[in-house]
């Protein structure tokens, strides 16, 4: 049985992986820089009180990064082939963010996994859903 074989089936299915961060101002300005996001609703508070969200939020996309966190601490070495998203709630500076991603299907003809991805925030309030396919190499 090859490494990456051993790595694939030594996961079963329901296990998870998690990560939690809380989300700072350095984070969204970050974000921000790598990612050249300057909506206002992320870095301007002036302009955001304005929306319905009522002050700045972070960006869907940093919540969505940490599930890359729970799936790159599954055994073996991880290809990220797809993931689907619905952004739930916002997300604000000081909330704590936990990405939980399970593993619901197996498919051994590929060594892959489709696993169920959700953030939630601190309250265990769902704020991110979707689904995440790996490749196991």
């Amino acid at each position: 049985m090859t490494e990456e074989n051993q790595a694939y089936m030594s996961i079963k299915l329901k296990d998870r992986s998690t990560f939690s961060k809380t989300v700072t101002e350095a984070d969204i300005v970050a974000f921000a820089g790598v990612t050249g996001d300057f909506n206002p609703l992320h870095v301007d508070e002036v302009a955001a009180r304005k929306t319905f969200f009522r002050g700045r939020i972070a960006h869907g996309i940093l919540s969505a990064g940490f599930i890359s966190t729970t799936l790159a601490n599954l055994p073996g070495t991880v290809v990220y082939i797809s993931q689907t998203l619905a952004f739930i709630r916002p997300v604000r500076i000081g909330d704590t963010i936990t990405a939980i991603s399970e593993v619901i299907e197996k498919r051994d003809d590929k060594n892959e996994l489709l696993l169920k991805t959700v953030c939630q925030n601190q309250d265990g309030e769902i704020v991110l859903d979707g689904e995440a396919v790996v490749r196991i190499v």
